[in-house]
Parts: C-alpha cells; structure tokens; sequence
C-alpha cells in the first residue's frame, strides 16, 4: 500500500516537472514568434492606417495567443484530472478483488468473532467516511 502510494508520488511528481518544462519551452518558442508576428502586423497596420489602430492590433494579437494557451492549459488540467481519478478508482477495486485480503478478512472474522467485529467495522467505516469526505472537500478548490 505504502509503495502504490510512493509509486503515485512519482509519477504524478515526473509528470508534473515534464508538463511545467513543456510548457515553458512552448510560452517562450510562441512569445517569440507572437512578438515578431506583432511587429510585423504594427508597421503594416502603422503604414496603412496610423499608431493607434496599430497599438491596438498588437494588443488583439498576444490577447488571441493568450486565450489558446490558457484554453489548452486548461483542457490538459482536465485530462490530467480524470486519469487520476481512473487510476484511483482501479486501485481501490483491485485491493477489495485480492484474494489474499479476502481470506485474511474472513480469517478475522474466525478468529475475533462477528459480534465482537461489528463495532470496530463501524467505528472504522465512520473514521473512512469521514476521512473521504475531508479529502472530497479538499479536491474541490486545487492548488495551481
């Protein structure tokens, strides 16, 4: 359990340096050609119709660049979001479908006896609930 754990740390962790460089090396590669595209529009703009208009061209240029890097950064977000949770979900199904957890759960079962058992299920699956909805509020409002 503890090495799935620092498995998950690990990957979500590479995954996130990788995404963070990725993204650095495109803003800049795209911040240079945004800027040399925009000097090329303003002196045409400039030429044609005079400063102001031109300013303004600029200005609706790296705002149109601004829009498409914050929508896929958004849109990547949302993938990395629901691959995780798939993940989660099919860790938890594959320890619940282990044989070997099934069997020392009924061997529990023998040896504590069920109405000694049921108290400490109940005490455990109100601590489980309580502890996955702390985790379920926390999810709502992410770090970035």
């Amino acid at each position: 359990m503890l090495q799935q754990l620092i498995e998950g740390f690990k990957e979500s962790s590479g995954t996130a340096v990788r995404l963070t460089s990725l993204a650095a090396a495109a803003a800049l590669g795209l911040f240079i050609t945004t800027s040399f595209l925009c000097a090329a529009a303003f002196v045409f703009v400039l030429e044609r119709y005079g400063l102001v208009p031109a300013c303004l061209t600029g200005a609706l240029i790296f705002f149109i660049v601004t829009l498409i890097a914050a929508g896929s950064y958004m849109a990547r977000k949302r993938q990395i979001e629901t691959r995780r949770a798939e993940t989660a979900r099919s860790a938890v199904h594959t320890a619940l479908a282990d044989p070997m957890l099934l069997a020392t759960g009924l061997q529990l079962v023998r040896t504590i006896g069920l109405k000694r058992l049921l108290p400490i299920l109940a005490v455990g699956g109100l601590a489980l609930g309580l502890m996955a909805s702390r985790q379920a509020s926390g999810d709502e409002t992410p770090a970035e």
